[in-house]
C-alpha cells in the first residue's frame, strides 16, 4: 500500500523530474511542512468541539495533545525503522510501509499493514460522505418548511451518481485545485466557527466542564487519532525532502503547530455551544450567508477531493484484479473487457462506500471508531513492534519500555473501540 500511498502525497509535493530526483528527494523544508500540516488536517477537526464536550474541555485538550505526541513520536520510529533496512541494504531506497511490514513479519506483515492503510483510506472515504451529507442536510432543512431531509437522500441522490462520474478520473493533477480548495474551506469553517464562538462567550469556564468522567476519554482519545489521521504518508513525505536529516526537526514544528491549533478550536466550540455541541461543528452555525457558503464550499470541495482519497482503494483493487488468472483469461477477448473490469471495480468501490455511509448513525462517533481501533494499530501498534523487531538489543531499556507500553495501550485503546461497537454502547448525543 505504500506505493499507493505516496501517489496521493499532499499537492504541494514537489514532483522529481526524473527517476534519480525522485529517489533524492526535491522538496524545501517549507514545502514538506506544508505537506505535513496538509496530510495530517482534514474533516476530522470540526469533529473535535463534539469531542471535548464529551470527555470536558481539560480532558479533551490533554487527549489531543497526547494523541499528538504518541504519533509523533511513532512517526520518528517508522524512520528509524526504514534508516535501518537502508544501512542493511543499499540498493533498495525508501522503503514502504508495507515493506516495513514484509521485513519484519513476513508475507502476514506485508498484507496486514496494507489492509489496515486500506481500510483506514477507506474509513477517511466515509466520513467525507458522512460530512458531506450531513452538511448538505442542514443546508436544505433549513429552507424546507417543517421538515427534514435525511443525509441519506443527498448520499445517494447526489454523492453515489458525482463519486461514480469522478471515479473515471485517473489523472490526480487534475483535482490538485479541490484539495487546496478543501483546505481553505477548512481553515474558513474553523475560522467562522472561533468567530461565533467569541460571540457567544458569556462566563464559559463557569458553565463547561473540564472532566466529564472517565468513559468519555476513550471517545475524544479516538477522534483525536483519527484528526491526526495521513500516518502512513510519514516515509513518503521523508523521503520527499531534498534534506532529509532536517525531517525530524520539521515534523516536530508541524505537530506543534497542529496540536495548538487543535486544542484551540476544540476548546472554542465546546465553550460556545457547551451541551448544545453537535458532532460537526458547522451543524451549530447559524443560518446565514456565510455560514452556508462555507458549508456549501466544504461540501463541493470534499466531493471533489473524494476520489483523491479512494485512489490508493482503487490501486490496490486493480493491482490485484490484473493479478487474478480468471480475469487475465477474461482479458484475452479484448481490451474492452479490462477497461470495463478496471471501472467496473472503481465503481463497485464507490458504491459499496456510499452504501456503508448511508447507514453511519453519526459523524463523531464513526471517527471516534475509525481512530480508536485501525488507526490505533496503525499509528501506535505496528510502528512499535517494527522498531523492537528492527533494533532488537540495540535500544535503551528506557526506550524498549516505551515501546512495549505504546504497544499495550494502542491494543487496549483499539479492544475498547470494538468492544463499544459490539455491546452497543453508545456516548451521550
Amino acid at each position: 500500500m505504500g506505493d499507493e500511498a505516496e501517489a496521493s502525497v499532499p499537492l504541494l509535493l514537489v514532483k522529481a523530474s526524473d527517476k534519480r530526483e525522485r529517489r533524492r528527494g526535491s522538496a524545501t523544508w517549507a514545502q514538506t511542512l506544508g505537506n505535513i500540516v496538509v496530510s495530517i488536517v482534514g474533516t476530522g477537526v470540526l469533529g473535535l468541539p463534539y469531542a471535548f464536550r464529551v470527555a470536558g474541555w481539560l480532558s479533551g485538550s490533554l487527549g489531543v495533545a497526547a494523541a499528538g505526541i504518541a504519533t509523533f513520536y511513532c512517526m520518528l520510529l517508522l524512520i528509524e525503522c526504514r534508516e535501518k533496512l537502508e544501512e542493511e541494504d543499499h540498493h533498495q531506497h525508501h522503503h514502504t510501509y508495507g515493506d516495513l511490514g514484509g521485513k519484519a513479519m513476513g508475507t502476514v506483515g506485508r498484507y496486514l499493514t496494507e489492509l489496515l492503510i486500506l481500510v483506514s483510506q477507506a474509513g477517511g472515504s466515509v466520513a467525507y460522505l458522512v460530512f458531506i451529507g450531513h452538511n448538505l442536510s442542514s443546508v436544505f432543512s433549513a429552507r424546507a418548511k417543517d421538515s427534514t431531509i435525511s443525509p441519506s437522500v443527498f448520499i445517494f441522490a447526489i454523492l453515489l451518481p458525482l463519486e461514480i462520474a469522478l471515479s473515471f478520473i485517473q489523472s490526480l493533477s487534475s483535482l490538485a485545485t479541490f484539495s487546496v480548495f478543501a483546505d481553505v474551506c477548512n481553515a474558513l469553517a474553523m475560522a467562522i466557527v472561533i468567530k461565533e464562538d467569541l460571540l457567544l462567550f458569556d462566563h464559559p469556564f463557569r458553565t463547561r466542564n473540564a472532566f466529564n468522567g472517565i468513559w468519555g476519554l476513550p471517545f475524544a482519545g479516538g477522534v483525536a487519532v483519527f484528526c491526526f489521521e495521513g500516518f502512513s504518508m510519514t516515509l513518503p513525505l521523508e523521503a520527499s525532502m531534498a534534506e532529509r536529516r532536517k525531517f525530524r526537526w520539521v515534523l516536530a514544528q508541524a505537530f506543534l503547530l497542529i496540536i495548538l491549533a487543535y486544542i484551540f478550536f476544540g476548546i472554542f466550540g465546546y465553550l460556545a455551544y457547551g451541551d448544545e455541541t453537535k458532532d460537526i461543528v458547522t451543524l451549530n452555525l447559524p443560518d446565514n450567508w456565510s455560514s452556508t457558503a462555507v458549508k456549501i464550499g466544504l461540501c463541493v470541495a470534499l466531493s471533489f477531493t473524494f476520489p483523491i482519497m479512494m485512489h490508493p482503494i482503487h490501486e490496490i483493487v486493480e493491482v490485484k484484479l490484473r493479478s487474478s488468472r480468471w480475469f487475465q483469461k477474461l482479458c484475452r477477448n479484448g481490451r474492452h473487457v479490462e477497461w470495463l473490469g478496471m471501472h467496473g471495480s472503481r465503481i463497485f468501490s464507490v458504491a459499496v462506500l456510499v452504501f456503508l455511509a448511508s447507514f453511519i448513525p453519526g459523524f463523531g462517533q464513526f471517527i471516534s471508531f475509525v481512530g480508536s481501533t485501525v488507526c490505533a494499530l496503525l499509528s501506535f501498534v505496528l510502528p512499535a513492534t517494527f522498531h523492537l523487531t528492527f533494533m532488537g538489543s540495540s535500544i535503551g531499556v528506557w526506550q524498549r519500555a516505551l515501546d512495549y507500553i505504546i504497544l499495550l495501550v494502542g491494543l487496549v485503546f483499539a479492544g475498547h473501540g470494538i468492544y463499544d461497537v459490539i455491546s452497543g454502547h453508545t456516548t451521550k448525543s
